[in-house]
């Protein structure tokens, strides 16, 4: 299971006194306890592994302030944490496998215009999870349906 195995990295971390690790398995142990807190359940892996996914969103969201503000310190930090965070994903998609499982899903549902988009994004993200990031379905489905 993914929340022991986030425990084993947090362990070997600390031994390695390798920093940035630790920080990043603490915080993602963290945002599970916190939702395990909030909504009085055991979470699954699949919903650590969508509680990661948003933690490398919001660094990934993150970059462009960093450039803008020329620090590089951070920004370096900050593409560290996101691989670490990567590590724990499944494999991303291509733009091309993105593309076909779209097309799939709008021909599955018979959506022909963008008044179908909630319904194509609904379904899609309930398909491939975080297997893909929500902006490139966003994109895709709106090349398609327009």
């Amino acid at each position: 299971m993914l929340k022991e195995k986030l425990l084993e990295d947090l362990k070997v971390s600390m031994k390695d006194k390798n920093v940035t690790r630790k920080n990043v398995v603490q915080m993602v142990r963290a945002a599970v306890l916190q939702v395990e807190k909030d909504k009085q359940i055991e979470v699954t892996d699949d919903q650590i592994v969508e509680i990661i996914a948003k933690e490398a969103k919001k660094r990934k969201d993150s970059i462009s302030d960093y450039e803008k503000s020329g620090r590089q310190d951070l920004l370096d930090q900050i593409k560290e944490e996101i691989s670490m965070l990567e590590e724990y994903l499944p494999e991303q998609l291509s733009i091309e496998e993105v593309e076909a499982k779209v097309k799939e899903i709008i021909t599955e549902l018979g959506a022909s215009s963008m008044k179908e988009m909630g319904m194509v994004m609904k379904t899609a993200k309930e398909r491939l999870g975080a297997s893909a990031d929500g902006k490139t379905i966003n994109d895709v489905a709106k090349k398609l349906l327009s």
